[in-house]
């Protein structure tokens, strides 16, 4: 059911049923004071005849001994008057005796042949003064006043109906308008909705489905640059890879191993390069990583070192003590990204000199920061700024030139920051900077 009916069949009940109610509720009233009305119609006449017949002169009463008065009948109404004997003074029907002799005092329903009356008995001064209503005419006027107030209330219903129809109609038109812009729509076009005109209940809506879209758009533009990248970048060593194994097949001895190892080292550098790929597609994407374990600072300092292959003790200065914090983030990409750091600074700096890996606490930001130095000859201001690009490579022998730029997405996406600086002849320093929490405040959240 769509919700122009819905609310239609919804707000037409409700609204029939109120004006039902109020209507059904008037018209009870209405009908008990027309009834009453009536009735007081009928004892005013019976007192206004008493008052007459008490004024009338005694020669008048002598004549009324002898024969009855006869009175001018009105249509529907009937009346006779009781002497203190008991005789007839006047009438204004003589043939309803039955339906106008004495009886107990006040109203009362009487019946002659197939007629209801309404009749009403007074006694004033020994007289008894008995007045008649026909029940059909009393039914036929409360029908017309019924009527009367009836057809406006079923005016009023349905004119209420049609302009509820209508505003429905209208108000939910932009909702019509945005599924018809949206069904004439081409797959390929993400460009933001309009909320022109549109209405302040709808625009939460729209501004919503906005956010999907470019949600939308930027993981097509990822799944694109990724498949840009993985195009561009495998194409070289691939077909390196192929020229030594065709070279390998043609020629013998120590040259074919030497092929043979330069097409080993190439897809070692191609299996390098499509992880670095798929590691910065997931974390520029939206999958999770949260694996459960705690994120230590000399935890990951130790197995980033690992992951490096190469003597700690002999290739990396370390601080006594490390912070004693937990990293906000997930320990599977805090491990890549310090190690990433860390390649970055053993491939660029001196064999012969190490690489010094600190840690320290930021009380302001609440967050640590993992400091990475190298004993290499230093960049310029303009290479500092191009080193978390990808592929940007300082030579085009070393490395995938994904590593940093990993490193810089992982920092994004949990709200931190990497820092570059460089001196020159004092090395590169690179600052991975991440939120985290004091060991004792995380045990007190526990």
């Amino acid at each position: 059911m769509s919700l122009r009916l819905r609310l239609l069949l919804t707000l037409g009940i409700t609204l029939s049923l109120l004006w039902g109610s109020a209507a059904a509720w008037l018209m009870q009233d209405l009908e008990n004071k027309v009834v009453e009305t009536l009735d007081q119609r009928l004892a005013q006449s019976a007192r206004m005849v008493a008052g007459l017949m008490l004024q009338l002169p005694p020669e008048v009463w002598l004549q009324a001994d002898q024969r009855a008065l006869s009175i001018p009948p009105i249509e529907g109404l009937a009346c006779q008057v009781h002497s203190p004997r008991g005789e007839i003074m006047a009438r204004t029907h003589s043939d309803m005796e039955q339906v106008l002799m004495p009886g107990e005092r006040g109203h009362a329903y009487r019946e002659e042949g197939d007629m209801t009356w309404r009749v009403f008995t007074y006694e004033r001064g020994g007289l008894i003064i008995t007045t008649a209503d026909r029940m059909d005419e009393r039914d036929m006027l409360l029908g017309d006043v019924i009527r009367v107030a009836v057809v406006p209330f079923v005016v009023a219903l349905v004119g209420s109906l049609g302009v509820l129809w209508l505003v429905l109609w209208r108000g939910l038109a932009p909702l019509t308008r945005l599924r018809e812009s949206l069904s004439r729509r081409h797959p390929d076009a993400l460009a933001p909705v309009t909320t022109y005109g549109v209405p302040a209940e709808i625009r939460p809506l729209i501004n919503t489905l906005n956010g999907l879209l470019a949600r939308v758009q930027q993981t097509i533009v990822r799944e694109q640059r990724f498949t840009n990248d993985a195009a561009h970048e495998l194409r070289t060593p691939l077909t390196a890879i192929k020229t030594h194994l065709q070279v390998a097949k043609r020629v013998e001895g120590q040259a074919a191993i030497e092929s043979l190892k330069q097409a080993e080292e190439g897809v070692v550098r191609l299996s390098r390069t499509l992880d670095q790929l798929l590691t910065l597609a997931r974390v520029e994407g939206h999958l999770r990583f949260d694996d459960g374990e705690e994120s230590d600072v000399a935890d990951i300092a130790t197995c980033a070192i690992a992951d490096t292959n190469v003597d700690a003790g002999q290739r990396f200065v370390l601080p006594e003590h490390w912070p004693e914090v937990l990293l906000c983030m997930p320990r599977e990409l805090a491990i890549t990204a310090l190690r990433n750091v860390l390649d970055n600074a053993l491939r660029h700096g001196p064999e012969d000199q190490p690489v010094t890996l600190s840690a320290y606490w930021l009380e302001t930001e609440q967050a640590v920061a993992f400091c990475v130095q190298d004993q290499g000859p230093g960049v310029s201001s303009a290479v500092l700024k191009q080193l978390p690009q990808r592929f940007w490579r300082a030579s085009k022998q070393q490395g995938s030139g994904l590593g940093l730029a990993i490193v810089v997405a992982i920092a994004e996406r949990f709200g931190g920051r990497v820092a570059f600086s460089s001196q020159a002849g004092e090395g590169l320093t690179v600052e991975f900077i991440v939120p985290a929490i004091a060991s004792g405040q995380h045990g007190e959240a526990g």
